[in-house]
């Protein structure tokens, strides 16, 4: 199974969906989609071979891929609802409140992101009337002088996890974590329109894309959405959007159309043995 299934726990979720032990997925005949994208349904170096699934989230994915000439599209929807799907909202002591940030960032150690840290503080406080968790990547999360940036500015600063490699150092509860997260807050933000805003807004939180959208130099050629992402998606671009309007969008781009039954799930994962349906 590629190990990129692993990451985030999306083969975890799945599993556990489709009533398996969610702690160790069966093999997998394919490559899941395990983020949102502007482009195919996959990040720089996946290209998965001829008969070797690709399992991504939405349609638009799959067409997108056959614009370029690949095959073998499954469309399942994604991972996260069916998360979403499987947990109940629990009673909460407290309506949600606040908003959970979600800076650009990079995808390992060495893809450094850039930009103005202090003028994006500056643009948030002045647009957010409740108190804002900074939701981190890892990879800022472990460099001091980003997170102390968040810190010092009076923000919660947390992180999710790591995606892991090779089956090593991952958080299989990534994604739960995320759902728990977002359903404390009132509203979901980020300087760049990313997956975990898709996952705020299909959770019902206010969303808002503003601010310095950031760099990483170098990206390569293909997957930099900078100025892409604000001419395809201006809908999905300000400090307030339609929260209808969004969701119809994040419904599409998530796939939720396509969810699919525990056995159909099952069936097109290649898990019939393991579920007892041959």
């Amino acid at each position: 199974m590629d190990s990129s299934n692993h990451w985030y726990g999306h083969a975890h979720v799945l599993a556990e969906y489709c009533g398996l032990d969610k702690d160790n997925p069966p093999r997998i005949n394919g490559v899941i989609q395990h983020g949102w994208t502007f482009v195919h349904g996959f990040g720089y170096g996946h290209n998965p071979p001829h008969g070797f699934a690709k399992y991504v989230w939405g349609d638009v994915n799959r067409r997108r891929g056959h614009a370029i000439g690949w095959r073998d599209y499954v469309t399942i929807g994604a991972p996260f609802l069916y998360l979403d799907r499987m947990r109940e909202r629990e009673a909460q002591e407290s309506e949600p409140e606040g908003t959970i940030w979600f800076p650009f960032h990079g995808t390992v150690d060495y893809e450094a992101v850039h930009g103005d840290h202090d003028r994006l503080i500056d643009h948030i406080k002045s647009v957010e009337t409740g108190p804002v968790t900074m939701c981190l990547y890892y990879v800022e999360y472990q460099q001091d002088e980003i997170r102390e940036y968040y810190e010092k500015a009076g923000f919660r600063v947390i992180t999710l996890g790591q995606r892991g490699t090779l089956y090593q150092g991952g958080t299989s509860n990534f994604l739960e974590r995320q759902l728990h997260e977002l359903r404390r807050h009132r509203r979901v933000a980020s300087n760049r329109l990313s997956t975990a805003m898709f996952y705020g807004i299909a959770s019902g939180l206010e969303p808002a894309v503003y601010g310095d959208p950031m760099t990483i130099p170098g990206l390569k050629d293909g997957f930099d959405g900078t100025h892409l992402l604000e001419k395809t998606y201006p809908e999905l671009h300000g400090e307030g959007i339609d929260i209808d309007i969004a969701r119809a969008v994040a419904d599409e781009e998530l796939g939720r159309d396509f969810l699919m039954s525990p056995t159909e799930l099952g069936l097109w994962l290649g898990w019939e043995e393991e579920m007892k349906l041959s």
